[in-house]
């Protein structure tokens, strides 16, 4: 059984469902591609229908790609790695990407979801000598009593590109002016 059936059963034993085929109660199924909001819409549409609505939705996507990153290819692109020595990669995230924020849920997933990358990329490419980290950056208006600028994060990311972060790997830096603390 798939871990989002076995979600479901556990939530229907638990009593927050009461609609699951497998132990005697109605229940549907819906094929969707999440990358495509109007399946998405579509699969909700069909819920409803069916089911007469729901009270419980659990979001389980993701991408079960195997293989090392510099393989995948969205759209054409592909990193090269025999384009240069490349010895450092920073990523851009946010403070969004370490603390979720209402009405930028998306915004904030993607940004979390930076932070895993990094730290894969930071695996798989250690023994190639290539360092992986990441920056979150914050806002304007912090507790440091003056808004946040593009030199102080350029100089963040200078020092990730520095030789003095050559030990530094699968990391993520908060850059924020005290905005949130870790």
């Amino acid at each position: 059984m798939t871990l989002s059936g076995k979600v479901a059963l556990r939530l229907a034993r638990d009593g927050a469902a009461d609609e699951i085929a497998e132990i005697g109660c109605k229940a549907t199924m819906f094929v969707a591609d999440v990358r495509d909001r109007y399946q998405v819409f579509a699969a909700v549409d069909h819920a409803a229908s069916v089911l007469g609505g729901f009270d419980i939705m659990v979001n389980n996507a993701g991408i079960a790609l195997v293989g090392p990153i510099v393989d995948v290819i969205p759209e054409g692109a592909r990193t090269n790695r025999g384009a240069g020595k490349i010895s450092r990669i920073i990523n851009a995230s946010s403070i969004a990407g370490h603390d979720g924020f209402a009405m930028l849920g998306v915004y904030s997933a993607s940004k979390f979801a930076m932070r895993a990358l990094t730290q894969a990329a930071a695996k798989e490419h250690a023994a190639d000598g290539i360092t992986v980290n990441a920056y979150w950056p914050g806002a304007v208006s912090t507790a440091l009593g003056r808004a946040e600028t593009p030199e102080d994060v350029a100089g963040f990311v200078s020092n990730l590109a520095g030789d003095d972060a050559d030990y530094m790997t699968g990391q993520s830096g908060l850059i924020d002016g005290r905005l949130v603390y870790r």
